[in-house]
């Protein structure tokens, strides 16, 4: 068997690197790392998180749940305006919940309505199937369709 090329996929020793372009290498990778991480604890426990990165440039990169502003303004108001905050976020919550239950009676609606447009289909087919019921081979038809057809004739 021949021996690899590269190192594959290994844990790296934590040490400042040199290369400028390896650092930068280095950061982005990571900090993909980071926000996934601050994403897997949102989903987990619903922690609303602020997460601000600055990169070798000096440049500031953040992640927030909900959103950055909000996590921010949560962190700077005094506690007193909590309340109207969670008074905020409660009806916010309502209306998400309430345009969700629209939009699934919406949903059940249209498939009523796919439902009974199909059905209505159906019997305008199998009207025009019957409209040349008297041009139908007597040999060819069995027992049922027979009799349906003799009260066909009785109703003329």
């Amino acid at each position: 068997m021949a021996a690899r090329k590269t190192k594959g996929r290994q844990k790296v020793e934590m040490k400042r690197t040199d290369n400028q372009d390896d650092r930068s290498i280095s950061f982005s990778k990571r900090r993909s790392g980071i926000y996934k991480k601050a994403s897997e604890l949102v989903v987990l426990t619903g922690a609303e998180i602020k997460v601000i990165v600055f990169s070798p440039s000096v440049k500031p990169l953040s992640f927030g749940h909900p959103s950055v502003e909000s996590v921010i303004n949560r962190f700077l108001e005094d506690p007193s305006s909590m309340d109207t905050y969670h008074l905020v976020e409660a009806h916010r919550r309502m209306r998400i919940e309430e345009l969700a239950r629209k939009y699934d009676e919406m949903l059940r609606q249209l498939d009523e309505k796919k439902e009974s447009t199909s059905l209505r289909l159906k019997g305008k087919r199998k009207e025009n199937d019957s409209e040349g019921w008297w041009d139908a081979p007597i040999e060819e038809l069995d027992l049922k369709d027979l009799i349906g057809l003799e009260k066909k004739f009785e109703r003329l």
